[in-house]
C-alpha cells in the first residue's frame, strides 16, 4: 500500500467518523476497525503529526458540521415607570 493510498483511506475513515482529526490514542482506541494500522502509518511518515499534516495537504477531510442551534428570541424588556417630581 503506497503512502498516498494510506492517506486516502485514512481521510475517508475520518470523514466516516465525522471528525477532522484524531490524536494517536483516539485512533488506537478504535481497534481493528481502522483501515491502516497506526504503526504502518508512523513507519511510512515518521510520526503521527507528519501523518496528519500530509493527510491535510493531500486529502483534506471535508466534514459537514451541524449548524449551531439558534438561541430562542428574547422577550422585550418592560419599560420603567416614569418618576414623578416630588416637591
Amino acid at each position: 500500500m503506497t503512502k498516498d493510498m494510506q492517506l486516502k483511506a485514512l481521510s475517508k475513515f475520518f470523514a466516516s467518523k465525522g471528525v477532522k482529526t484524531m490524536d494517536l490514542a483516539e485512533y488506537k482506541a478504535v481497534g481493528n476497525d481502522v483501515p491502516v494500522k497506526d504503526y504502518m502509518l508512523r513507519r511510512a511518515f515518521g510520526s503521527w503529526n507528519r501523518v496528519l499534516s500530509a493527510m491535510k495537504k493531500r486529502h483534506p477531510v471535508a466534514v459537514v458540521e451541524a449548524p449551531a442551534p439558534t438561541p430562542a428570541p428574547k422577550a422585550p424588556k418592560a419599560k420603567k415607570a416614569e418618576k414623578k417630581d416630588v416637591k
